[in-house]
Formats: structure tokens, C-alpha cells, sequence
């Protein structure tokens, strides 16, 4: 509990609190790129942190990593292009509320959850941290297997309508997952000698080229038709009673998930 208060004091100091600011403005400018994602921000403003204490340099950069996820969800919402890997799924949801003319909603509703999810995240972590290293250090190949096929099943029976259409893609996912180095004899898989693929896809070019190169061919075909002019005021960011009853539990479970997987 001491180390506990100490690191609040010290997070809590003018300058960090500053340049905590500075970072999660400038990475939520970087996340809102598409393709960038939150690492590459990271990569580029470390130059930035060289003259400042170490304490301070370390709270900018976390401020960059939050703000970066979070920018990441602007352009998965407005225009079905993941900002980070992790948005990729805010486009399912985000982009057809913006077609509806409900884009601020989102947005509001995105930026609730982000910090319901981190604040609640921090907090597990701070508090379990020795426990979870105990058994994040006893997990083997067996349980690793596990939790993979775990989360095969459920994307596979809870991602839609057809459980079969959901395992062609999760069987498609995996394949894709395989391209590259072999992680214990170096062999090189799929790669069709190109040296390109021998590290293995990215998530980020792979969900740009899912959701934005779809956008961007219904875009061109459809024209103007397609255009969405609906102007983004603060009323209209604002949720209703009943969006928000709809989206506390799912905030929660989305909390919760995210820490026992993370």
C-alpha cells in the first residue's frame, strides 16, 4: 500500500501531470491515423522523453499508448478504418451507429468505455499484480492451447448468426496466422520467398485492407450516395436513458474480460 500512494504522489506531480497531457494529445493525434498504431507513436515521440527525468519521460509515454488506443477508435467509427489493431472491432459497431446518423453517440460512448475499462484495468493490475505473476508464470503450452481454443469457440459460436460462416473465418484467421518464421526450427512458412512475409502478416494492414478496402471500393461505387453529412454537435454526443442502461453491463464484462486476458 506505501509503494501504492509513493507512485500516486509522485503521478500526481504538476510536470507529470503535464506531460501526461502532452501525451495522450499527441497520441491521440498519431491514433487516429490508420495504420500507425500505438507502438509506432510510441517510436516516434521517445526522442521527445531523451531530456526529461525518467519518471516523467515514462508518464508521457503511457499517456501516448492510451491516447493512441483510443484516437485509433475515431477513424474505425467515422470511417471503418482501425486506427490500432484493438479498434478493429469498434468498426462492427461504431461505423453503422455514424451511417445512422449516431457517430457523436458512439464517439461519447467509446470515450466512457475506454476510461471505465483503463481505470478499472489500472486498478486490478496495481492491486493483483504479485498474484498474477504467479500465474502468469505457471502457464505452459498446455494452457496457453487452452485459452486459444477458448477463444476459437467463442468467436466462432457468439460473433454471429452462422456458426459456419464464423468458423471459415476463424480457420482463415489461423492460416494467416501461420505465415512466417516457425518459432522453433526457423523454417520459413508460406512466406513464397518473398522476404516481405517472412515476419509474419500485421494485424494492422490485414484489418485495414478487411474493413477500409471494402469501404473504399463502396465508396467509389456508390458515390455521393454514400457521403454521410451528419454534423457532430455536443447534444448529439449525448446518450440517451436507455443507451445508457443498454451499455453499463457491457462496459463491465468488456472491463472484466480485458484484465483476465490482458
Amino acid at each position: 500500500m506505501e509503494d501504492f500512494l509513493i507512485g500516486l504522489s509522485t503521478a500526481m506531480m504538476t510536470q507529470n501531470l503535464l506531460a501526461c497531457l502532452a501525451g495522450v494529445f499527441l497520441g491521440t493525434a498519431i491514433g487516429v491515423i490508420p495504420g500507425i498504431g500505438a507502438l509506432a507513436a510510441i517510436s516516434l515521440l521517445l526522442p521527445v522523453t531523451f531530456a526529461m527525468d525518467p519518471t516523467t519521460g515514462i508518464v508521457m509515454l503511457a499517456g501516448v499508448y492510451y491516447g493512441a488506443e483510443y484516437g485509433g477508435s475515431t477513424a474505425s467509427i467515422l470511417l471503418n478504418l482501425p486506427g490500432t489493431p484493438s479498434n478493429a472491432i469498434t468498426c462492427l459497431d461504431g461505423y453503422p451507429m455514424a451511417q445512422k446518423g449516431e457517430a457523436g453517440v458512439a464517439l461519447f460512448m467509446t470515450t466512457i468505455a475506454s476510461f471505465v475499462g483503463g481505470s478499472i484495468g489500472i486498478l486490478v493490475l496495481s492491486a493483483l499484480t504479485p498474484a498474477i505473476v504467479k500465474v502468469g508464470m505457471a502457464f505452459g503450452a498446455v494452457e496457453y492451447f487452452a485459452i486459444i481454443v477458448f477463444c476459437f469457440v467463442a468467436v466462432a459460436t457468439i460473433g454471429g448468426s452462422d456458426p459456419k460462416k464464423n468458423f471459415v473465418m476463424v480457420a482463415l484467421g489461423a492460416l494467416l496466422g501461420t505465415v512466417g518464421l516457425d518459432i522453433y526450427d526457423g523454417a520459413e512458412r508460406y512466406s513464397f520467398g518473398s522476404h516481405n512475409l517472412i515476419d509474419g502478416l500485421s494485424l494492422v494492414p490485414v484489418a485495414m485492407g478487411l474493413f477500409g478496402l471494402s469501404e473504399i471500393i463502396m465508396s467509389i461505387r456508390d458515390g455521393e450516395q454514400r457521403h454521410m453529412r451528419h454534423k457532430i454537435s455536443f447534444k448529439s454526443m449525448l446518450p440517451s436513458a436507455q443507451q445508457w442502461k443498454r451499455s453499463f453491463w457491457p462496459m463491465l464484462r468488456g472491463a472484466a474480460s480485458g484484465c483476465f486476458f490482458g
